[in-house]
């Protein structure tokens, strides 16, 4: 089973960027698609970015273009590269499978867009 650990959130102003990283332990990694998901204060979590283990990617319409997601496969991590945040892309991150989460939710990172 996998166990999933977030870091590299913080305070950043709108239009800045961050990176945030996901160290997976465990086995199977490889083989999944690995996901990006977001949780607003009040709201329920969302898949905001996916990427499969041969590299195909999804995004949803909100983050389209300004996040990238990518993976490690031989490091067992999967980072998200934001660029021209919004006060609305704050809230926790988590990483887990996609889109189906089957691992138990790590810790998560917390995300702050404030000027």
């Amino acid at each position: 089973q996998l166990r999933l650990v977030e870091s590299g959130g913080g305070t950043v102003q709108p239009g800045g960027s961050l990176r945030l990283s996901c160290r997976a332990s465990g086995s199977g990694f490889t083989s999944y698609t690995m996901g990006w998901y977001r949780q607003a204060p009040g709201q329920q979590r969302e898949l905001v970015a996916r990427l499969t283990s041969y590299g195909i990617t999804t995004y949803s319409n909100s983050v389209r273009g300004r996040f990238t997601i990518s993976r490690d496969n031989a490091k067992n991590t999967v980072d998200l590269q934001m660029s021209s945040l919004k006060p609305e892309d704050a809230g926790v991150y988590y990483c887990n499978t996609a889109p189906t989460s089957v691992a138990p939710w790590g810790p998560g990172t917390q995300v702050i867009v404030s000027s």
